[in-house]
């Protein structure tokens, strides 16, 4: 992955700000998707594989350190860079312990932003390659190709649609973890109200039954917090 390739995502509510740090970063080379708030970043975020993410701190919806500690839950290699109007040293202390690699403080030059930007980029080569490669999952009896949107077994094989892909995927990606409900709603819906959280309970139904030729293979709920995608091996 070439760093002057590399698509970031930019979480950031002042749009005037949002615009022209997209324009600096597309007049280098980079693939930018701009969100203005919390939970349009991690909904994004889930829809392709980003190279990096650039987080304002303040954010609607969702603030800054909250949508990076929900991206490491699923992405634990992805560069996050924090931009922030805080400069004491327990604000960043806490960009850090919430996953991030680097921390500006506004105001901030462009250069300076696209100079940390590549550095982190030249450091982390390869390593979301890894990442990427994390389509393919072996489920007990089944493979599940999320890619393709594909679930097969040895006597048959399913198409999914592309929310149940994205919630398996994110079963896969923390089984035998609890995965809290929350956080699939967020990324894979945008949002996480009750509506949506009954939506939610239809879609673990569907992939339960998709996934009964193996007994092995279970989703158990766990009560109040979410659900936990277990393999007996």
């Amino acid at each position: 992955m070439s760093e002057q390739k590399a698509t970031i995502l930019l979480v950031e509510d002042d749009l005037n700000l949002g615009f022209v740090i997209q324009d600096a970063l597309k007049r280098r080379g980079f693939t930018v998707h701009l969100c203005r708030d919390g939970k349009e970043g991690l909904r994004k975020f889930n829809e392709q594989p980003y190279d990096l993410c650039v987080l304002d701190v303040m954010l609607p919806q969702k603030d800054g350190f909250s949508l990076a500690e929900d991206i490491r839950m699923v992405n634990a290699l992805v560069p996050i860079v924090f931009l922030t109007a805080k400069s004491q040293t327990e604000d960043r202390i806490a960009g850090f312990k919430a996953g991030g690699d680097d921390y500006l403080t506004k105001p901030f030059s462009h250069e300076e932003l696209i100079l940390r930007i590549e550095a982190i980029l030249r450091r982390t080569q390869g390593k979301e390659d890894e990442a990427r490669e994390r389509d393919r999952f072996e489920v007990g009896d089944y493979t599940f190709d999320h890619r393709n949107l594909v679930l097969s077994h040895p006597t048959e094989e399913r198409k999914l649609t592309k929310k149940e892909a994205e919630v398996l995927r994110l079963l896969c990606l923390h089984a035998d973890q609890v995965l809290p409900r929350e956080l699939v709603l967020n990324m894979v819906w945008g949002d996480d109200t009750y509506f949506l959280g009954r939506s939610l309970d239809v879609f673990i139904s569907r992939l339960r039954k998709y996934l009964k030729l193996d007994p092995k293979v279970q989703i158990v709920n766990v009560h109040g917090v979410g659900f936990k995608l277990v393999i007996d091996r």
